[in-house]
């Protein structure tokens, strides 16, 4: 497999913008698309990827590691090899979000936006239907900051970048990102409610 590499806002922001289209399950390509995207993802230090950040535009998602205690773990250092290499290897396939409550914010940012970080509102609990890498179908509940993950890589979907939707936008590099969370970490400002209401 030929080297794989991340499409950033400088390098093409138009193709991130892209509304990616439905996956067709019957899709000869898509183990390899699959495959693809898990690789990316095991050698790389991501949370979560959208395929179309790596060129292929259809309606994928891998999810790597989407605890808070990870995310911890990565500002303050204190990570692992164990836990570095830890996947929870969940491909959802046509994912949409059927239902979103709570309230929460997090300063995020993402491997296509570079340094770019921003202050994003999202929901705390979301309902989603989507099939798995066996073509099951699914519909399961996501809570936490793993909603937050989830809802930025559904939002690459339909090319929508967390910089477009953030109260604020700085631009940091790693190491002072990492300094800068241990102040503004990732808040529970409701865990019930409309989300469309609170915001």
């Amino acid at each position: 497999m030929e080297e794989i590499k991340v499409i950033t806002i400088y390098d093409d922001e138009d193709y991130l913008r892209q509304v990616s289209a439905p996956v067709d399950l019957k899709d000869k390509d898509l183990d390899m698309d699959i495959e693809k995207l898990e690789k990316y993802c095991l050698e790389n230090d991501v949370y979560a990827m959208a395929s179309v950040q790596i060129g292929i535009p259809k309606r994928l998602v891998y999810l790597k590691n989407t605890s808070i205690d990870y995310a911890r773990k990565i500002q303050n250092n204190t990570v692992t090899e164990e836990e570095k290499n830890f996947s929870e290897a969940r491909v959802l396939i046509n994912p949409v979000i059927k239902s979103r409550e709570g309230l929460t914010t997090y300063w995020e940012n993402c491997a296509s936006c570079l340094d770019n970080m921003g202050l994003v509102k999202r929901p705390y609990k979301i309902e989603v239907e989507y099939e798995d890498r066996n073509r099951e179908k699914h519909l399961d509940i996501f809570i936490g900051f793993e909603t937050t993950v989830l809802s930025h890589e559904m939002d690459h979907l339909d090319g929508i970048l967390h910089m477009d939707i953030a109260e604020e936008v700085i631009n940091m590099p790693l190491e002072k990102r990492k300094e800068f969370r241990k102040t503004h970490d990732y808040t529970i400002l409701a865990e019930t409610g409309n989300f469309e209401d609170l915001i």
